[in-house]
């Protein structure tokens, strides 16, 4: 749908004037500085949440226990915690079927999810101590802060991240790049958040022996949780990518995206709580047998549900390209990756 016109401009045969009647653009001194202070306002804006995300990171590392990454042996699990998480981002990026995203904006998209994830783990905090202080933190209350506190906050944040930095850049310029960009949101989240669960398990153990076999088990169940950040924010940003080319109902669009992300990561957090428990019960096998179970089978679930999006849309631009005229096809394939 193409963007509304005033009536004046509709009509006008384009000779007349119609600056500041019924269109607009820099031309006085005031019109220049009017552009001015709005681009500049919104730079300093998204350099401060740059910024802020920094400072809560660096306190993380000073007073959080981050700065148990320079161990090596703490170091190496969390980056092997990591690599299920950057498979399942690295499929996402080989299956676009456009061009192929530049390195530095992947690589930029992820380092604000690494960032980002501050802003969640203080408003999870605060609200999640705040529930305890007051007594409301049990059974029931969990699943109401798991689908209205812990999913719509790390699912906004990784977009976020997406549409602060990638979005507004021309590369991004098919519907299938907001999964991408995404993917590398929740790989980077997923990383920072193995790392604080790594580091927090593992913090005080002197001893090497004991240290490798806590770091494996945590290892082990982070990098099974991993993938999940991926296939939500992988969710959401494909929907991202939908409106940047439907700005009519981008609004709309954005919080679908965002709403599916938040039911299918709230969920994965109620489930995982009690039903491997439930499973282990009923049948006798281990719990962490049950567990890992668990988040393959629905990791897999809502993993198959992603490629199929993806796939759709591959199938789309081939058609797209196949059925186009020799010369709008030569326009569109010059950007395959």
């Amino acid at each position: 749908m193409s963007e509304s016109r005033d009536p004046v401009e509709a009509r006008a045969d384009g000779e007349r004037d119609l600056y500041e009647v019924s269109t607009w653009e820099p031309r006085s001194l005031l019109d220049k500085l009017s552009v001015f202070v709005y681009g500049t306002g919104v730079s300093a804006l998204r350099l401060f949440v740059v910024v802020l995300a920094l400072v809560i990171l660096g306190a993380q590392v000073v007073l959080g226990g981050l700065g148990a990454l320079a161990d090596p042996i703490v170091g190496t699990f969390t980056l092997l915690s990591a690599v299920p998480a950057l498979g399942l981002a690295a499929y996402v990026w080989y299956a676009d079927v456009t061009s192929s995203e530049p390195l530095e904006l992947l690589v930029g998209t992820f380092l604000l999810g690494v960032l980002f994830a501050g802003f969640a783990g203080v408003v999870n905090t605060v609200v999640s101590v705040s529930l305890e202080s007051l007594g409301l933190l049990f059974w029931g209350t969990q699943i109401l802060y798991f689908f209205l506190v812990v999913g719509p906050v790390e699912e906004t944040v990784k977009l976020l991240a997406v549409r602060l930095y990638a979005y507004r850049k021309p590369e991004f310029d098919a519907v299938v790049d907001g999964a991408v960009y995404g993917a590398m949101a929740g790989l980077g989240f997923a990383t920072i958040e193995n790392a604080i669960y790594i580091a927090g398990q593992t913090e005080g153990i002197a001893d090497t022996f004991n240290l490798v076999v806590t770091g494996t088990g945590i290892t082990a169940v982070r990098a099974l949780a991993g993938p999940g950040h991926v296939i939500y924010s992988a969710f959401a940003g494909y929907y991202l990518g939908l409106a940047k080319f439907n700005r009519d109902r981008a609004g709309p669009i954005v919080v679908k995206g965002l709403l599916i992300a938040t039911l299918v990561h709230a969920l994965y957090n109620t489930l995982s709580g009690f039903l491997p428990g439930l499973v282990a019960g009923v049948t006798g096998i281990p719990w962490f047998v049950a567990f890992f179970g668990f988040i393959i089978l629905y990791d897999g679930i809502f993993g198959l549900l992603l490629i199929r999006k993806i796939s759709r849309y591959r199938k789309a631009y081939h058609e797209a390209t196949d059925e186009a005229p020799d010369g709008e096809r030569a326009d569109m394939t010059e950007f395959d990756g």
